[in-house]
């Protein structure tokens, strides 16, 4: 599975960045989202740039992914700060009556059989 890394970018070059997200700063190719600027946000992949992304989006993946870190008990969950408090409950981790509960409000509707077996013998 491959995860998207919000980034900032700090320099542009012509086809390149250097950029700044999740503690790290890195080279990456910008060559899928055309020109960037200083500051600009930027949706990383395997060190290239996939997506032009707003403030906002790059705080809402980086929450996101904050609250996976904690739910894989992450190295360091207290930097987490006001996400802590957020929590979810993964499958594996339900009772009979919540899993029930989940699946069945997913389900599709059935599909009514339009054939009456009683008539067609």
């Amino acid at each position: 599975m491959c995860m998207g890394l919000p980034m900032q970018v700090l320099i542009s070059q012509p086809g390149h960045a250097q950029v700044s997200g999740r503690g790290e700063i890195r080279t990456v190719n910008t060559r899928l989202v055309g020109d960037t600027t200083p500051g600009q946000w930027l949706l990383i992949f395997l060190d290239d740039a996939r997506e032009q992304i707003t403030a906002q989006r790059a705080a809402e993946v980086n929450a996101t992914l904050d609250l996976l870190l904690a739910a894989m008990g992450g190295p360091d969950v207290s930097a987490l700060g006001a996400h802590a408090a957020a929590s979810f409950e993964l499958p594996s981790a339900m009772g009979i009556d919540a899993l029930r509960a989940l699946t069945q409000a997913n389900a599709p509707a059935p599909v009514p059989n339009p054939i009456n077996h009683a008539t067609h013998r």
